[in-house]
């Protein structure tokens, strides 16, 4: 069975999309259709911007969802799921590529995901964290064990865990994993905790416009960030997609699940290979690759 998966933020590069652009009329009138429904010309700063203009809130999100769901669309018929999974912002392009969510709906809501979360990162000081060569039980514990608010955030693959918080809980909780004989607990250039109880303003602001946003019965299961379980009912993919913001990504589990119903073959639709590399660390037998455009 053939399962695609749909990255998340941090994949991005400037030019990212040009190569559609050019190419592919299909992919143009979307790139159009995208800066229309933004209100800034979001094509600008993917094909043309540094770094640090890609790196802006309001930009990052939409631009990975944005280069997932259109290289997706431009496949055309070779693009045929049994399954789909994104991490984190990835789950968006998931659900538009699955059908489950129209594609001005799909980007309407990621670019209020993007400035809800700036939001909750403003009004509390947070960060993350990762932590390398401990298994997840005791990167759990340990996390109980702090006080303030610290928790696992991205299940990773094994070996590879996220923590998510308040800065000197993390902090602390980064102390205790290295004597607990972590290899790495390093804290992230990040902007704020996603996938934790700090981004509760954002899931609750969220909340209203996935509520408000219609939901269609999806033409392959997805399986979600919040239960790592395949799920094809339009209600609980949104009740899912309403949890996330504040649960952790269940990557390795959703992986692993997959590879349980059958899933043979990960293809990752978008920009990087950083979950290619996940899932041959979850399963090395997986065969994992990039999306391939038609023609080469």
């Amino acid at each position: 069975m053939k399962a695609y998966v749909f990255p998340g933020q941090g994949a991005q590069f400037s030019g990212m999309g040009l190569d559609l652009y050019e190419k592919y009329p299909k992919a143009q009138e979307l790139f159009e259709e995208a800066n229309d429904i933004l209100g800034f010309a979001i094509t600008d700063i993917m094909f043309e911007g540094t770094a640090d203009q890609l790196k802006e809130t309001k930009v990052t999100q939409p631009a990975i969802f944005l280069h997932s769901v259109i290289l997706s669309r431009v496949l055309g018929d070779a693009f045929r799921p049994d399954m789909v999974a994104g991490h984190s912002l990835g789950e968006f392009s998931a659900l538009v590529a699955n059908g489950a969510l129209k594609f001005e709906d799909g980007l309407t809501l990621v670019s209020k995901r993007a400035m809800a979360m700036q939001k909750a990162c403003e009004k509390t000081p947070s960060t993350m964290a990762a932590v390398l060569g401990l298994d997840d039980e005791v990167v759990e514990k340990i996390c109980a064990s702090v006080e303030g608010v610290v928790v696992p955030a991205n299940y990773n693959c094994p070996g590879q865990l996220v923590i998510s918080g308040e800065i000197t809980a993390v902090e602390k909780a980064c102390e205790k994993l290295k004597d607990a004989g972590a290899r790495r607990a390093l804290v992230l250039p990040v902007g704020g905790a996603f996938h934790s109880p700090v981004m509760e303003p954002a899931r609750e602001e969220l909340a209203a416009a996935i509520e408000a946003t219609k939901f269609s019965e999806p033409t392959c299961p997805i399986y979600q960030n919040v239960n790592a379980k395949a799920v094809n009912s339009a209600s609980d993919i949104q009740k899912n997609l309403i949890a996330q913001l504040t649960a952790p990504v269940r990557w390795t589990q959703s992986v692993q699940q997959m590879i349980a119903d059958g899933a043979s073959d990960f293809t990752e639709v978008g920009p990087g290979k950083v979950l290619q590399g996940l899932v041959k660390k979850i399963d090395p037998n997986a065969v994992a690759s990039s999306a391939e455009l038609p023609g080469g």
